[in-house]
């Protein structure tokens, strides 16, 4: 048995609520369950009920065994000076205020059904699975399904807004800036990505705003800035990309040593860092006050007109400064467009909006079903039981599924653990 379980039992009243009696055999009459707390204190503030014909408002505390009361130390902390029932699934002690005064104790497995018990422990079983219901999700209803994918995406955009606000603390309130680290992030991918970050941290964006006129000089910043102009140039743009980086390195007394190494290795050619900033260069080139631009922005078409952008002449036929490829342009994909949509451009408009008070969720929720659905080993378990995703808000809320409910077992707080419970 678990304490969170036994607070899912009183939030949402699943046990029989007539004929409650106390441990000492009071009525128990429930007006107000009270307001669940997930914070230190009593673990539902502001219940109102009658107990042997009194009415009585505070604070409900909840425990497997009443002992527990003082394994916590509750009888020296003031927080709990107003409980008014003490609910236990096992009584072993009695539980009294520093007045010597009882407090009344309500037994919860005298009035529980066995089969929801016998659905807890089916949920909870020791059988190592992907996730815990598993064996159960075809019973789920579509209906409770969608709107609890929809919830959790918003609150997936929450976690990430958490992270935005940091990074807009970091840059003194300009979203131009925090713009430009959260795209080198998306740049840089899975496998360089808090590699690129650091990059972005290390260059003041005042720099960009001075350099992006001069798309050589931007490129030199850049590639220079991540440690990729070290070594002996072997063609004259490579040791032009070189002077002018120790040019800008002494002029903006630029320090390196808090930039990640990038890796190449078991990257496909087209997301080799030299690419990916060569474009990154290319796109600030081109677009001046991107971030107020993307915010005029309503239709996914619109974002890839804004955001495509192609590596510079002499990536036509480079991946690396050390080799000759054949010929091809190296133009970012729509595909990749999408996944900067997914996880830069939608949460950060999402918290700028939500910061100005202007939240338009409509037209962010369209967008992000215009997306098509991402392809990952979270998004193909769900695959295997049966939930096929249509789009990039179905593939993210599933993402927050997996992680923050399925792996951390909080199947009780999770709408869909508590529809196969109540089955």
């Amino acid at each position: 048995m678990r304490e969170d379980f036994l607070h899912f039992l009183w939030k949402f009243k699943k046990f029989h609520t007539t004929n409650l009696k106390t441990d000492r055999g009071e009525p128990v009459q429930i007006i107000a369950l009270g307001e669940h707390n997930l914070n230190a204190g009593p673990d539902f503030f502001n219940a109102r009920l009658n107990i042997g014909h009194q009415l009585w408002a505070g604070n409900v505390e909840i425990h497997i065994k009443s002992s527990d009361w003082y394994l916590h130390q509750h009888e020296i902390d003031k927080t709990y000076d107003n409980v008014i029932l003490h609910v236990v699934w096992e009584h072993d002690t009695p539980i009294f205020r520093k007045t010597n005064q009882p407090i009344p104790t309500l037994i919860l497995k005298d009035y529980i059904n066995p089969e929801l018990i016998s659905s807890y422990q089916h949920l909870f079983q020791e059988k190592k699975k992907w996730i815990n219901c598993e064996n159960d999700f075809q019973y789920v209803d579509d209906f409770l399904l969608q709107h609890w994918l929809e919830r959790l995406y918003f609150n997936r955009l929450e976690q990430k807004t958490k992270a935005i606000l940091q990074l807009l603390e970091e840059s003194k309130n300009d979203w131009e800036a925090v713009l430009f680290k959260m795209l080198c992030k998306s740049f840089g991918s899975k496998i360089n990505g808090d590699a690129f970050l650091t990059l972005a941290n290390s260059i003041d964006y005042s720099i960009i705003r001075k350099t992006k006129s001069n798309l050589q000089a931007l490129e030199a910043l850049l590639l220079g800035q991540a440690g990729l102009l070290e070594k002996e140039p072997q063609t004259l743009y490579h040791e032009q990309l070189r002077k002018d980086f120790q040019f800008l390195k002494q002029k903006f007394t630029l320090n390196q040593d808090s930039v990640l190494p990038l890796q190449f290795f078991r990257l496909r050619p087209l997301n080799f860092p030299t690419i990916r900033l060569s474009q990154l260069a290319q796109l600030y080139h081109q677009e001046e006050n991107l971030f107020s631009k993307l915010l005029e922005c309503n239709t996914k078409a619109c974002f890839y007109d804004l955001l495509k952008s192609t590596a510079s002449e002499f990536w036509n036929t480079h991946y690396t400064f050390f080799a000759v490829s054949k010929y091809s342009k190296k133009s970012v994909s729509h595909a990749f467009i999408d996944l900067i949509l997914i996880n830069t451009i939608i949460p950060l408009i999402f918290c700028y909006q939500k910061k100005q008070g202007s939240h338009n969720s409509d037209n962010l929720v369209s967008l992000s079903k215009s997306i098509k659905a991402e392809s990952n080993n979270i998004i193909s378990g769900f695959k295997h039981l049966n939930v096929t995703s249509k789009s990039a808000l179905e593939t993210q809320a599933l993402i927050e599924l997996k992680t923050h409910y399925c792996d951390k077992n909080q199947c009780l707080q999770c709408a869909i653990g508590n529809s196969l419970l109540s089955r």
